[in-house]
């Protein structure tokens, strides 16, 4: 490996300039600063009279939302891809010596911002700033679902039923310490993998399921422009196609198709994708990319 020279960052980044930065776009479109006032008002963050580390900048926490948005990226990929490309760093306005939020400062603030009912608002306000500046949602649009794990509970099956029932156990109402350490929202569900070639060439008979702990990313996809315009979140265990009667479907694309698995639609699904006036395309692989 030779000596790294001087203006090796900048040469990186103009290639990724010509390669075609879409977080450069946005910074080109987008004005950020314009949700400021709004941002600052949800947060309500204290004058710094009383000490303590002053909090990251605002914009620049709604700037990696808007990062994990686009990239339907869990607080933890988010961390790590800061840290790692140069794009990120260049769309945040980071060096690589400045400090980059953590994911609990992410999560924090992306908590905020919901308990404040902000969040919806201002992502809308987002992509009504995307439409004004050209970026219509056209050629139909791409549903996928990921799954974000979260930390495995040691909760017995009294407890289990409780969560179950939507009732906090009973044991933990005098325990605030304890509280705030559950989840009370993540569920279980299964993973299935497809099986993989072994070492001495042979296939095994059976495909895999995994056991799976924490939530689901739901999103609608342009697949003119591949942002994300219409997102969910749920457990883990959330039924897919029952999101799409949820208003996950962006009816403001340009065009009807569907791109979908088809764990997405259903049988139950049928009549709603009728009534929706949108047809349907499946493919079978986790991988959206060539429509059947």
């Amino acid at each position: 490996m030779k000596q790294p020279g001087f203006f090796d960052v900048e040469k990186r980044l103009a290639r990724l300039s010509g390669l075609g930065d879409q977080l450069e776009a946005f910074s080109r479109t987008v004005d950020f600063e314009v949700f400021r006032p709004d941002l600052e008002k949800a947060l309500a963050y204290s004058d710094g009279s009383k000490g303590g580390r002053p909090p990251f900048d605002p914009v620049l926490m709604f700037k990696i939302l808007v990062i994990q948005t686009l990239n339907n990226l869990s607080d933890e990929r988010t961390e790590y891809l800061i840290n790692d490309r140069l794009s990120f760093m260049r769309f945040l306005g980071l060096g690589l010596s400045d400090r980059v939020p953590d994911a609990k400062t992410i999560w924090l603030f992306r908590e905020r911002l919901t308990q404040a009912g902000a969040i919806e608002r201002l992502f809308e306000r987002f992509d009504a700033t995307l439409r004004s500046a050209g970026y219509l949602p056209m050629s139909g649009q791409i549903l996928d679902a990921t799954l974000v794990a979260a930390p495995k509970q040691r909760n017995t099956n009294a407890e289990k039923a409780d969560l179950r029932a939507g009732r906090i156990p009973e044991d933990w109402q005098d325990k605030p310490s304890k509280l705030s350490h559950k989840d009370r929202h993540a569920r279980w569900t299964l993973k299935f993998t497809k099986a993989k070639q072994q070492d001495d060439g042979t296939m095994p008979s059976s495909d895999l399921v995994i056991p799976f702990f924490g939530y689901k990313s739901h999103v609608s996809i342009d697949r003119k422009f591949r942002f994300i315009r219409k997102w969910k979140t749920t457990d883990a265990a959330a039924s897919d196609g029952a999101r799409l009667r949820e208003g996950l479907l962006d009816k403001t694309n340009t065009a009807s198709s569907v791109w979908a698995e088809q764990r997405i639609a259903q049988k139950p699904m049928k009549i709603s994708w009728k009534s929706m006036a949108l047809s349907q395309r499946f493919t079978g692989r986790s991988r959206i990319s060539n429509p059947c």
